[in-house]
């Protein structure tokens, strides 16, 4: 897995500085774009960040967005494909998401030089792309700014809804283990949590929430390991394990492994408030070393979690550790805290977008109030859900399959084809035939996926 990762990242990071190269030099003679030294527009030199963020700082960022609650469903998802299908689509999968960034990012980039600007966010280059793209286009830019911001939101919703379920269900299990005289539901647990999510929902810059992310990374670390050690000691001949389990099951694996790594919804923030954005493309580049550190780790998680525990795998891997051991219910209350920490960082980017869109609406005098109510909004509106659908494993599929899938597969690849049209899509238009290929992905995931889960809801 590490090795063809490498290879594929590597390749990948050859084609975008091909494609970099070639589009700054159409737009540089075509436009004819200098500043006043007469050279080319760089947006770096001119983004003035309050609170820049360090490259290692980005770094544990990304990670921890592509290292929540997915990295521990991953045996789950196994258990829908088989081992030998589930270790390839790890690798597809996360060879995918990181081309998908990448097209995202080197687009934003290749903007800010046309219109002169230091950076735009996810919905500002999705609106920008088509306001510069072919003429028939234009007058969908704002109608594509929309769609993105919904899809924002419901990336927000659905996927820190699961970590509301994942939280309250490692609550649930400690609890039911150390005060067995009081058991309350799943969503009962979820309630609790709603007052200490508003509260750490309120930070509002990413560089105080890096020793948060840190920390969280920490945990999952520690986590990791002690699930190794359940995982490895306990494997034995298990005949519930398959090497290929049958085809009709597979959307679901696809659904959960791309919720599990897409971190789309954040690239942007954490690119454009980089003290060194040049580091963020580029190999090894903070994008391609997380990516392959995060691909090793859920191929590792997914199969050995799987040959371990079978078709009898929960959600989430630590569900399955032991309730009566100290080292297992250790693991359960740092991944807890980790999953709780990963949230606030994901609420970041959609909530930066919706108070972008709202503050013109609102007086500068009650900003301040605006933000408190609209983060605690949401943060109801996540708990709400995660009490009307309490099933970890079914509801990871079902969010993937809409909204992780749309976000991170469908806006970039229409964003970059827009964009290319009449820059050119390259030798033998292999843009236009590599995007196509990959839209059909995405309509697979996105039917097949939610069929999966929403006939499995039914079922239950």
């Amino acid at each position: 897995i590490f090795i063809t990762c490498f290879f594929f990242t590597h390749s990948l990071h050859i084609c975008t500085s091909e494609i970099i190269s070639q589009t700054h030099s159409t737009v540089a003679l075509n436009n004819g774009i200098k500043n006043d030294d007469g050279e080319d527009y760089n947006p770096f030199e001119h983004r003035r960040i309050p609170h820049p963020t360090s490259t290692l700082g980005s770094f544990f960022h990304l990670l921890k967005s592509s290292l929540g609650s997915g990295l521990l469903a991953m045996p789950a998802a196994f258990k829908h494909t088989g081992l030998i299908p589930g270790c390839i689509g790890t690798v597809l999968v996360g060879v995918i998401a990181t081309h998908c960034v990448h097209i995202l990012v080197t687009t934003s980039r290749d903007l800010c030089r046309e219109i002169k600007t230091p950076f735009l966010n996810y919905a500002d280059t999705c609106e920008r792309v088509f306001k510069q793209g072919p003429v028939k286009l234009r007058r969908y830019s704002l109608h594509i700014r929309h769609f993105v911001d919904y899809a924002m939101a419901g990336v927000c919703i659905g996927g820190t809804s699961v970590y509301v379920i994942f939280i309250a269900a490692s609550l649930k299990d400690i609890a039911d283990h150390y005060v067995p005289d009081y058991k309350y539901p799943v969503e009962a647990y979820c309630g609790f949590l709603l007052i200490p999510l508003i509260f750490i929902t309120q930070i509002r810059y990413l560089k105080f929430l890096v020793p948060f992310s840190i920390f969280a990374n920490i945990c999952l670390v520690v986590t990791f390991a002690i699930t190794c050690y359940f995982t490895f000691t306990g494997i034995t001949a298990n005949t519930d394990v398959v090497l290929v389990n049958s085809v009709t099951q597979w959307p679901l694996f696809l659904s959960t492994a791309i919720f599990a790594m897409e971190g789309i919804n954040v690239v942007m923030p954490i690119e454009n408030e980089m003290a060194r954005p040049d580091r963020f493309l580029g190999c090894p580049g903070v994008l391609n070393t997380t990516m392959i550190f995060v691909a090793i780790l859920y191929g590792v998680t997914g199969a050995f979690g799987y040959l371990r525990y079978g078709n009898e795998v929960q959600g989430s891997v630590t569900l399955n550790l032991p309730q009566r051991d100290t080292l297992a219910m250790t693991a359960k209350i740092l991944v807890a805290t980790a999953v709780f920490f990963t949230y606030c960082l994901q609420m970041y980017a959609p909530m930066d977008i919706i108070w972008s869109r709202m503050q013109m609406k609102i007086s500068k005098r009650y900003h301040n109030t605006g933000q408190i109510i609209v983060r605690t909004v949401s943060v109801i509106l996540t708990v709400t859900l995660a009490v009307a659908v309490p099933d970890l494993e079914l509801l990871i599929g079902l969010v993937g399959a809409i909204f992780f899938s749309t976000l991170g597969l469908l806006i970039p690849i229409l964003v970059q084809t827009v964009h290319r049209w009449e820059r050119g899509l390259g030798k033998c238009s292999y843009v236009l035939w590599k995007n196509l290929l990959l839209l059909l992905l995405y309509l697979i995931v996105l039917i097949s996926g939610c069929y999966s889960a929403i006939s499995a809801m039914i079922k239950k």
